[in-house]
C-alpha cells in the first residue's frame, strides 16, 4: 500500500526553508484527495514505438466537446526522453483502463523541416485553448528550448514557435524544459495563462520557473524562481503542475530520488505571491512501478472521481502509471 500524503504533510509554519519533513500526521489542504496506484497506463512490451524503453511526462486530456470523432474519450500524450524521443499519443474511453497506442507514433519527431532538427523532443503538455478552439501542445527539444505546436484534432499539428528558451532567462541558465501551461486569470500581469517549468543553471540544481501570457503564445518570465530546491531541502525539483482548491492556487512538483522521490506541494496563491511549502503531496511506492520515485503528475476526472496520471520509476527507466483518489 502506498504511503499517503496525509501521513506525511506538514504545515509551512512549522518548517523553515530547506527543513526536513517529519513523518508525523498532518492535515492535508482541504479538497485534495489521497491517490492510490491502480495500474500502468501503457505496457511497454506492447508498444510499436518504444525506442529507448522509458516513458515520461504524461498529459491526459478529455476530448468530449472539443474533438469530433476522437479516437477515445481521453487522449494521453507522453514521450521517451532520450534521443530520439518523440511526442506520442495513446487513447482510452476511461481512466480505469489500459490506453491504446496511436498507430502513427510519434506524432511529432525530433526533426520538423524548416523549423528545427534536434537530438530529441520530449515532455509534451497539452492545453485545449478555448480562445482559438485548438489544442496547444508544448514540448522541449533540446532541453534549452520549449516549443509550441497546435492542432484541431489532437493528432496532426502545425508548428507555431519557440515559447521559452535559456536566452530568455537570467545569465547562467542552462535548461528550460518540462513546461506545463494553464488557463489562469492574472489581472495584475494582464495575463490569462501561466506557465511553470524546470529551470537549471550553472550550479546544476534545478528549480521551478514561471511566466505569464495573454494568449498562451507570447510570454513574459519571472527573473526569480517560483519554488527553489532549497525551499524544500532537495537537490533538484521539477515536473511542476498547477492545481486550484480553496480559492487558491498550488504548484505540485517532484523531488530528486535522493531526497525522497516524492511529489511536493506549495501554495502560491491566485496572485502567485505566497510561498507556503506544505510538504509531501504524494509519496512513491517502494516497489513497482514507482521504485522510490513518482514525478511529473497530470490530473483528470472520470465519472466524478479524480485521477492522477504520473511518471513512475527511476529517471530514464520510467513508465506511465494511473492512481485514483481514495
Amino acid at each position: 500500500m502506498t504511503l499517503t500524503r496525509r501521513g506525511l504533510l506538514a504545515g509551512a509554519a512549522a518548517l523553515g526553508a530547506g527543513a526536513l519533513l517529519p513523518a508525523t500526521a498532518g492535515a492535508a489542504p482541504a479538497g485534495f484527495p489521497d491517490y492510490r496506484y491502480q495500474r500502468l497506463a501503457l505496457v511497454k512490451s506492447k508498444l510499436r514505438y518504444n525506442p529507448t524503453g522509458e516513458l515520461i511526462f504524461p498529459c491526459v486530456r478529455g476530448t468530449a466537446g472539443r474533438i469530433p470523432g476522437a479516437l477515445g474519450a481521453y487522449y494521453l500524450y507522453y514521450a521517451p526522453h532520450d534521443a530520439p524521443g518523440g511526442i506520442c499519443l495513446a487513447y482510452a474511453n476511461s481512466l480505469d483502463e489500459e490506453f491504446t497506442e496511436y498507430a502513427g507514433n510519434p506524432i511529432i519527431g525530433n526533426s520538423w523541416p524548416g523549423e528545427y532538427s534536434v537530438s530529441h523532443v520530449s515532455s509534451p503538455h497539452a492545453l485545449w485553448n478555448d480562445d482559438v478552439k485548438r489544442l496547444y501542445l508544448y514540448f522541449h527539444g533540446e532541453n534549452t528550448v520549449t516549443r509550441l505546436a497546435s492542432s484541431a484534432d489532437g493528432i496532426h499539428f502545425t508548428y507555431e514557435k519557440e515559447v521559452l528558451s535559456t536566452r530568455l532567462q537570467p545569465a547562467g541558465t542552462t535548461e528550460t524544459s518540462y513546461a506545463r501551461v494553464f488557463r489562469q486569470d492574472f489581472p495584475a500581469k494582464n495575463a490569462r495563462y501561466v506557465m511553470v517549468f524546470m529551470l537549471n543553471n550553472t550550479t546544476n540544481h534545478r528549480d521551478i520557473g514561471w511566466g505569464w501570457s495573454p494568449d498562451a503564445l507570447n510570454w513574459t518570465f519571472s527573473p526569480t524562481p517560483l519554488v527553489r530546491h532549497t525551499d524544500v531541502g532537495a537537490s533538484d525539483i521539477g515536473g511542476p503542475h498547477l492545481l486550484s482548491r480553496n480559492n487558491s492556487t498550488y504548484v505540485v512538483y517532484n523531488t530528486d530520488i535522493g531526497h525522497g522521490g516524492s511529489l511536493m506541494i506549495t501554495e502560491v496563491g491566485n496572485d502567485f505571491s505566497k510561498r507556503n511549502h506544505l510538504g509531501v503531496f504524494h509519496a512513491p511506492l517502494a516497489g513497482a512501478p514507482d521504485n522510490g520515485r513518482c514525478a511529473a503528475p497530470s490530473f483528470g476526472t472520470y465519472q466524478g472521481r479524480e485521477y492522477m496520471i504520473y511518471e513512475a520509476g527511476a529517471r530514464l527507466a520510467g513508465n506511465i502509471a494511473i492512481a485514483r483518489a481514495v
